[in-house]
């Protein structure tokens, strides 16, 4: 092995080893149990970020334990056309080049945006296989592939044949930017400030009027009533007189309607059903009919003079102020409002009457709610389990269609006497389609509802294939906790209707990563990290590490570079212990293991061993993924390293060759399982590291998971080395207190009354007198109490320290009365510092954070040389 850990020699060479060598490939194996992860299809406008690190990751961990445990794991990779980031990318080039969608027309249009998915779509694949991702790159799907083409055909027929996909109008959330209609997922809700403008709706040939509140003046234009409730003795008399619209002069009745709220507000409300879904509603229950006033480019339609041709906000102003001119603004207040934005183009919604494709989702949703209310799905966290269900409860039905040109086209046709035929075939080249001449049907499917067949269609379905029988339903879906409404509710229901099966038994959902401030990464804070970037400065492993430990399912996490270099770090250690392994073994030395006699320091890192195994393969069986790390590094550091090396150099420098030849054997034998474990966290550095050790298989990718022996049940012997490690840091501990030179030794007194905790003890003398620079060392049956002596209980021993010609009490004791005062000296300048204001307000926050840092570690450091001072205050 090289001296230096050098993660960039050897990551790419091995990755290409692994791709090469088809060890993420999976078939068909009626000998194995399939264990089957769907990747969450990428956008292909899109480029790796630590959301996808973190998600791809977890998702390597688990295919890579399952691979590890003999099952034939399937982990199927993809991209997703996401039909309105696309589109709106490739309009953004063309214009660029000064062409534009409408004179390119649909055909050359479409040949752009494959044209962009060829150059684009492998940008973030390739960045994927940069962080380690085992997935069977030949079963590489994209969501307009034939075979997703031809499912998703199938699913829409189907639910048109059956009644659950109709075409009407409906208020719809449209996008004025994409010019398309929205799915309430895609739209996302900001609180802001926003104003409510008080107005005067007289009654015909009167000086009476009502008070209306609203938000968008600019939709009044649209109203075609005002309703008050049935119950609202204040409005009786009033009921069908007609009002007159204000800077309009239409004529619009007073009506009644529950959907009213009489304590909410003037009690009066417009009605206005081409552009507020609960107003359209209440016009349809009271016939009033439609009155667009604002169209897809969210301007004000032709016919209302001055207004017409103005964007919704120069109209709304206009509106203000000539309301204010002809006096029917009352009052205008200033509220916090939640306004919905489009999730993709992140401009305002505007609801919008609208012709599109409905999918009825009231049965769909009550079967998505059975299978969670049964077990059969489960929700990591449970929490979401909340989220999910409230959605479902209050869905409506789904806009299905959009205004674009790049995606799924809907397989609906339309004869010339208006006729629809939906069908899985394309007309012929005569444009016939079942003896008929046929127009398609304009719009494209909302991404989603081919994103929504991915679990299944990318195992062949509709076709009854080898691999949908065999490795359908998936195991495990892991997600960003953000698309629960977007894509799992909706893979969830489309495979109960289609497969009749759940498409996976457990969804693992993730948090967001954010700065070390706890805000969200975004280019306009320049808080954003690059994983690769992070790759070529610390490898992938380090990435991978960070990036999941600390993590719990469903919680966002803080992302601090001090983490990467402490994983990388811990990677250093790593690399450092097997060398020193292997710098011990020999090529004559033989390291199976079996035939030899075993320490007590040899079980005890034997039991430890069985205990990580088993923690470690429970955790990860219930995708703890963050728990199985630390446990994994806690092993690897403290015990293996820390300490389990330092009691293996007494025998390594001995001259004792049975000793010494049986702890090179449960050094390569815990250092392999140890690998093996971490494998699926730190898949390069382990592996390089495998290819170095001696009786090694083929590839540590393919080795088997380690299994707890129960030979390794050592429990006595690990309780007394527990023991004997927690002395030896006590005395450590000690040592520092009285401030005893590295030269100076201290004898032990060790009393148990156990004949058994004795032996081993005595077996322990070597590593007490190694590791905590012991001199002397007394193992007594009875417990006489040692005059002058330090102390220290455990629970099968107890040691004493004689501190008899040890020290100089009158010389220690001045020297920490002086560390005394010098440290509260430095306290009261901290505390100056932090109490000035001028300083904490004008001072950079990290300086300000290092005082902080300081003072915290003072009167730490005050707080244990008092103990120290106590100690040897009277002696």
């Amino acid at each position: 092995m090289q001296t230096k850990y050098e993660p960039k020699d050897f990551e790419k060479d091995i990755y290409k080893k692994w791709e090469e060598g088809g060890y993420f490939k999976s078939k068909v194996n009626k000998d194995k149990k399939p264990f089957t992860i769907v990747m969450p299809p990428p956008n292909i406008t899109g480029k790796l970020h630590l959301g996808h690190a973190l998600n791809n990751t977890i998702q390597d961990i688990i295919i890579r334990y399952k691979r590890m445990q003999g099952f034939e794991a399937c982990w199927i990779p993809g991209t997703d056309h996401a039909s309105i980031s696309t589109e709106a990318k490739v309009v953004e080039k063309i214009r660029n080049e000064g062409k534009s969608k409408d004179e390119l027309g649909r055909d050359e249009f479409l040949k752009e945006c494959w044209d962009w998915t060829e150059e684009y779509g492998g940008t973030i694949k390739k960045q994927l296989r940069t962080i380690g991702v085992s997935c069977d790159w030949d079963r590489d799907s994209f969501t307009m592939d034939k075979n997703l083409t031809k499912a998703v055909r199938r699913v829409f027929k189907k639910m048109y044949d059956e009644g659950l996909i109709y075409r009407g109008n409906r208020i719809v959330n449209w996008d004025p930017e994409a010019k398309t209609a929205l799915s309430d997922a895609e739209v996302y809700h900001k609180d802001q400030e926003g104003h409510l403008w008080y107005i005067k709706y007289f009654f015909e040939n009167s000086d009476d009027y009502i008070t209306i509140a609203t938000t968008r003046p600019e939709t009044m234009f649209g109203d075609l009533a005002v309703a008050v409730n049935p119950e609202d003795e204040r409005f009786k008399d009033k009921i069908g007189k007609n009002l007159i619209l204000p800077l309009v002069g239409r004529k619009i009745p007073l009506i009644e309607d529950s959907y009213v709220d009489m304590e909410f507000g003037t009690g009066c409300v417009k009605i206005t059903p081409s552009h507020d879904p609960n107003d359209f509603e209440v016009g349809k229950r009271h016939k009033l009919g439609q009155c667009v006033v604002i169209d897809e480019a969210a301007h004000i339609k032709e016919g209302y003079g001055k207004y017409s041709g103005l964007d919704r906000y120069k109209a709304r102003e206009l509106i203000i102020e000539d309301l204010e001119k002809e006096n029917l603004l009352i009052k205008t207040e200033t509220i916090e409002h939640a306004v919905g934005y489009s999730e993709r183009t992140k401009v305002v919604i505007e609801p919008l009457i609208s012709k599109q494709w409905f999918v009825k989702m009231e049965d769909l949703a009550k079967k998505a709610i059975e299978v969670y209310k049964n077990g059969e799905l489960n929700l990591i966290p449970e929490s979401i389990g909340k989220t999910y269900m409230n959605w479902l409860l209050n869905i409506r039905d789904w806009c299905i269609s959009r205004q674009l040109w790049w995606g799924h086209r809907l397989p609906v046709f339309y004869t010339e006497d208006g006729e629809i035929i939906v069908s899985e075939d394309d007309p012929d080249e005569n444009g016939m389609l079942e003896g008929k001449k046929v127009t398609q049907e304009e719009d494209t499917l909302d991404t989603w509802f081919s994103s929504a067949l991915w679990p299944f269609a990318t195992l062949g379905w509709p076709d009854e294939t080898e691999d949908y029988k065999y490795y359908f339903p998936t195991d495990i879906l892991v997600t960003g906790y953000d698309i629960i409404f977007f894509w799992v509710i909706r893979m969830v229901f489309s495979s109960l209707y289609n497969t009749d099966k759940i498409p996976f038994d457990h969804v693992l959902f993730t948090g967001l990563i954010r700065d070390p401030q706890g805000r969200k990464m975004s280019k306009s804070l320049g808080n954003g990290v690059d994983p690769i970037d992070v790759v070529n400065n610390y490898g992938a492993d380090a990435l991978r590490f960070t990036i999941i430990t600390g993590n719990s399912p469903g919680n966002d996490m803080r992302y601090d570079e001090k983490r990467i270099i402490a994983s990388r770090n811990f990677a250093n250690k790593l690399w450092n212990a097997t060398r020193f392994v292997l710098m011990n073994i020999d090529e004559s030395d033989d390291v199976e293991f079996k035939d030899f006699d075993l320490s007590l320091e040899d079980k005890w890192i034997l039991k430890r061993l069985n205990n990580v195994i088993e923690e470690v393969s429970k955790n990860l069986d219930k995708y703890e993924i963050g728990l199985a790390a630390s446990r994994i590094e806690d092993f690897i550091w403290e015990e293996f390293c820390d300490w389990y090396i330092e009691f293996a150099k007494e025998r390594l420098n001995s001259e004792d060759d049975k000793a010494k030849s049986t702890v090179k054997k449960v050094l390569v034998y815990v250092l392999k399982d140890m690998i093996a474990l971490l494998h699926p966290f730190m898949p390069f550095i382990t592996e390089e590291i495998y290819k170095q050790l001696p009786n090694k298989k083929d590839m540590l990718i393919v080795e088997d998971w380690p299994k707890a022996s129960d030979d390794f049940n050592f429990d006595n012997e690990a309780r007394i080395v527990d023991g004997a490690i927690e002395a030896i840091k006590s005395i450590r501990n000690q040592r520092q207190t009285l401030n005893l030179g590295s030269k100076t030794r201290q004898d032990l007194v060790i009393y148990s009354s156990d004949e058994k905790t004795r032996s081993f003890l005595d077996d322990l003398k070597g590593q007490f007198i190694n590791l905590s620079k012991s001199g002397e060392i007394s193992i007594i049956a009875e417990d006489k109490e040692v005059e002058d002596a330090v102390n220290l209980i455990f629970n099968d021993f107890k040691i004493y320290i004689p501190l008899e010609n040890l020290i100089d009490y009158d010389k220690e004791r001045k020297r920490l009365r002086d560390e005394i005062k010098n440290i509260e000296s430095e306290i009261k300048r901290a505390e100056g510092k932090l109490n000035n204001q001028g300083f904490v307000s004008k001072a950079p926050e990290k300086v300000v954070n290092e005082e902080r840092e300081k003072l915290e570690k003072y009167q730490d450091l005050l707080e244990k040389t008092k103990e120290s001072y106590k100690v040897i205050e009277y002696k």
